[in-house]
């Protein structure tokens, strides 16, 4: 994480922050951990992605820090979200994967910051209010591995297509549910295949989200 330059600190209402982690024990420590900095006041606490934004909206948050892999909808799609709905409430995505694809989808969805869950809850708090006042905060070694990385090679369709593949879902099923013909779904399986280096689409999906594309 980045060190913070100066202290941002300043006399007025604590900064108001959002959790969004669907582990309770982490949630919980985060939240006691965030409420004993004095600037800073935890209103929310969510366990499922598809929650943010509602609680967003009722308890309307400066900071909302969010996990990315959440039931009901992830972190990066809710930040998207969040961009649309409640442009004023900055986005700080906090989590154990640590991938270039998912540093590149947080910061196309709009997210202020992106931080992994290995520093300290100082250095937390400190991106915290390094976003509120209009910075954007980045993991140095993730935002290099993220350069070298490139964007990834896989459209929006052939992203739907792989993500529609968990369960064991059959062609006809994935099409039924993205509303595409059979011939369609086997033609994006295909490309993201080849595009990933793999065999097989269920190869294809694991070596997706390995790399933060899915």
């Amino acid at each position: 994480m980045n060190e913070t330059t100066g202290d941002p600190r300043a006399a007025g209402p604590p900064v108001r922050v959002l959790l969004a982690e669907d582990q309770g024990m982490m949630r919980g420590a985060l939240a006691l951990l965030l409420g004993m900095e004095e600037d800073i006041e935890v209103v929310a606490q969510v366990a499922a992605g598809d929650a943010i934004v509602d609680a967003v909206r009722d308890h309307r948050p400066d900071v909302a820090l969010l996990d990315i892999e959440l039931p009901g909808m992830s972190g990066l799609d809710a930040a998207a979200v969040l961009r649309e709905r409640a442009p004023d409430c900055r986005v700080l995505i906090l989590t154990t994967f640590g991938r270039p694809g998912y540093l590149r989808r947080a910061m196309e969805a709009g997210a202020a910051g992106f931080l992994v869950k290995d520093g300290p809850v100082e250095e937390l708090a400190a991106a915290i209010r390094r976003v509120l006042a209009g910075e954007t905060v980045i993991d140095p070694a993730l935002a290099a591995a993220a350069l070298s990385a490139g964007p990834s090679p896989l459209t929006a369709r052939e992203r739907d297509v792989l993500n529609a593949s968990v369960d064991g879902a059959t062609v006809a099923d994935i099409a039924g549910k993205l509303h595409l013909s059979e011939s369609t779904v086997r033609n994006y399986l295909s490309s993201a295949i080849g595009k990933t280096r793999t065999r097989n689409r269920m190869e294809a999906m694991r070596e997706a989200r390995r790399q933060g594309w899915l």
